[in-house]
């Protein structure tokens, strides 16, 4: 377990957006912070939940362009089996 300490912003600007943030969602500063990092996590692939690793390989695979050149070696039947 990795022990926790705190963390003080030493940025006012950031504080401030915080603040404003926390005020007009009703959530508490660290609740915003956590919500914010936790967002930047999925989409940078870092989370470590699996919903969010999940979600994360779904929409790296959707940016992988269609080839005209692709092919499938699997034969399939009618009922999406493999023959």
């Amino acid at each position: 377990m990795i022990p926790h300490m705190a963390l003080q912003i030493a940025n006012p600007v950031v504080v401030r957006k915080v603040e404003a943030l926390a005020k007009a969602t009703g959530l508490s500063r660290t609740a915003v912070v956590e919500k914010a990092v936790d967002r930047m996590l999925s989409e940078v692939g870092g989370t470590t939940d699996t919903r969010g690793r999940m979600a994360s390989l779904l929409h790296q695979l959707d940016q992988v362009a269609d080839r005209p050149d692709a092919f499938d070696p699997q034969a399939w039947d009618a009922d999406g089996l493999p023959r």
